[in-house]
Formats: structure tokens, C-alpha cells, sequence
């Protein structure tokens, strides 16, 4: 498959993530992921049919937005495109997460996992970017045809080890990638790069397994501290981050395509606020849901039950619609739009 990582292809240097016989695994499971779990997650994803787990057209509301809105964004604020698709803007320069612009997550345009909304904004239509950030390979966070659409727009991408091989196979220079392992960081101008644990694993065909390094990020600003934690299963390394790198003026945690069956690999939702009190966070803002349908749980569960477990601990949390401009240092209360 197209931006497969081989064993002949990955050289990668090895210094505090966990490597052993040519693949990563997880710091404190090092059974999250296994074969078993992700046949398992796919069965019950193909063989699940229930129309609730997909929202009727329209239901998922989005702002649309123009270049001269991203141009003239407040600092120190964030908008969710979609899933893990973040733009923010933190001392004055624009950093985009885990990109995905495709219709499908999928290795072919025609079958997969099926958008239930469109981006408040289009890839042609956003301004220059300074920074993308992507934190593993997974075609739900690695969109191919949206890195090649945006490499000639951006000034830096920041990933983890083995992944710099794929973005150059979609045309992406060289020269504009850094790869981290876990705790290296790399500094900007006024932000720091860090690139942070997390309990997952990666793959993009049936031989890659886990041939790349999958991570959570840190983004340091002047004044402004953020932690997006991509993809994990709930695990110790949440407080240790936070231990080190906290307090968080915003956590963006997973909140959705979870099921105890594959719990080591994605929160359950009330995981994910207990995550955000490891973490010393301020606000939390759940991401990846409200997109696409990763799971069999109903597309608005996350969002009814980590409001719920917010709530339960007394957490400020921020559920803002897509395209919508919230702030990441103030807390604003958002609409339950589901």
C-alpha cells in the first residue's frame, strides 16, 4: 500500500522510545494493539449496522470559514476542522494536527469509514501554515492526499520516528520534516516541539505493524502551554507528562472509537477526563468524534458521556461545533449541539 514503511526502508535511532526486533511497542502494555484487538475492532466495525451510529445529514453543525477568517484569527485560539484536525494559532503562527481532508479513512478512496460532515474549510482555501503536526501513521490521522496538498504551503512537519520516510514518498522536501522520538523536543522561534508517549500502535498494510513510533505532542508557546494527545489508551504516562510538562491551559483527548474490547488503545470516555487530571489540565476539549464512524458505539455517545464524567469531577470542558473559533487560554462555555 502507498506509504508503507518496510523493515528495508526504517532505520530509525533509538534513545527513550521502546524498540525491540525492528518495531515499537508501548511504555507500559506492551500487548496494546495486538492482532487480536485490531481484528476485533474490525469485525464489530463491518458487521455493525445500526443507523444510529451514523448521524442523519446535516446533524453534525458546521461554521464555514474563508481564507481571510484563518488570516485574521485571535492568538492563542484554536477551531476543530474534524476527528483530530485542529487549526490553532499560538503566538501568532498557525500549527494544523493530524490533517485529514479525504472523504474516507481509508487505504481506497471507495471503501472505509465515510465522513458524516465537510471541512468548514477547504485545503486550498486555508493560508500559509507554519506547522503540522502528526502523530501517527493511521489513515485516520495521515491523510495522503491532504499532505500532498498542503507540503507546498507549510514551513515544518513535526512527526515521530520512521514516518519521515512516508511523508517524503507523498513529496513532501526533506528538508521541512523534523522526527522526534518520545521527550525530544525541538524548539521554533517561540514554540517548543515535543513529542510525548502515548499507548497505540501503528500501520498503515498488513506488514508495517508498529515499524513506526506513534506519539502524543506538547506544544509550548510564550504564554501558552497545550497538550494533544492524538491516540491512547489510558496509562501512566499521563501523569508523568503532566509531571513534567503541565499545567495545560488545554488538553485535546480522545473521546471517541472506543469499546472495551480495544480499551488499551482508545479511552473510554470517562478515561479520557481522568487523563485530563493527570495531565493538570485546565480545559479539556475531546476530540476524535463527531467525524467519522470508528466504532459501534452512537456517533453523539462520546460526547453525552464525557460531559457527563467532566461534570461528575467538576472539569471545565469545551464541546465547540466544527469551524467554530473558541479560545485556548479563556474558558467559554459551548453550545450542546448534538
Amino acid at each position: 500500500m502507498s506509504g508503507c514503511t518496510t523493515k528495508e526502508n526504517l532505520n530509525p535511532r533509538f534513545s527513550k522510545s521502546f524498540y525491540k526486533d525492528g518495531k515499537f511497542q508501548s511504555q507500559f502494555d506492551s500487548k496494546a494493539g495486538t492482532t487480536l484487538e485490531f481484528f476485533s475492532a474490525m469485525w464489530s466495525l463491518f458487521t455493525d449496522n445500526s443507523i444510529s451510529k451514523v448521524p442523519n445529514k446535516g446533524t453534525v453543525p458546521i461554521i464555514k470559514l474563508s481564507t481571510n477568517d484563518i488570516v485574521n484569527l485571535k492568538d492563542n485560539s484554536v477551531i476543530r476542522l474534524g476527528h483530530s484536525t485542529l487549526l490553532l494559532k499560538i503566538d501568532n503562527r498557525l500549527i494544523l494536527t493530524d490533517p485529514v481532508f479525504s472523504k474516507r479513512v481509508s487505504p481506497v478512496s471507495f471503501f472505509g469509514p465515510k465522513r458524516f460532515h465537510e471541512s468548514p474549510i477547504s485545503i486550498e482555501e486555508l493560508p500559509h501554515i507554519d506547522a503540522v503536526v502528526i502523530s501517527h501513521n493511521h489513515y485516520d490521522h495521515l491523510d495522503k492526499d491532504a499532505i500532498k496538498k498542503l507540503k507546498d504551503k507549510v514551513d515544518t512537519f513535526y512527526t515521530t520516528l520512521g514516518i519521515k520516510n512516508i511523508l517524503v514518498t507523498f513529496g513532501v522536501e526533506s528538508s521541512k520534516i523534523v522526527e522526534l522520538d518520545w521527550w525530544e523536543s525541538k524548539e521554533d522561534k517561540s514554540l517548543t516541539f515535543v513529542a510525548t508517549p502515548a499507548q497505540h500502535f501503528s500501520g498503515r498494510g498488513l506488514f508495517d505493524k508498529n515499524r513506526t513510533l506513534w506519539s502524543s505532542w506538547v506544544i509550548k508557546g510564550e504564554n501558552t502551554n497545550i497538550y494533544f494527545g492524538a491516540d491512547s489508551g489510558y496509562f501512566e504516562g499521563f501523569k508523568q507528562i503532566g509531571q513534567k510538562y503541565g499545567p495545560f491551559d488545554m488538553t485535546f483527548l480522545e473521546a471517541g472509537a472506543y469499546n472495551r474490547l480495544w480499551k488499551s488503545i482508545h479511552m473510554m470516555p470517562e478515561e479520557s477526563v481522568q487523563a485530563h487530571i493527570d495531565l493538570q489540565g485546565k480545559i479539556m476539549f475531546p476530540v476524535h468524534n463527531g467525524t467519522f464512524k470508528l466504532s459501534i458505539h452512537d456517533w453523539d455517545e462520546p460526547y453525552k458521556r464525557v460531559l457527563k464524567a467532566a461534570k461528575e469531577k467538576n472539569i471545565q470542558i469545551t464541546h465547540p461545533k466544527m469551524g467554530e473559533t473558541i479560545s485556548i487560554v479563556d474558558f467559554q462555555k459551548t453550545e450542546i449541539w448534538w
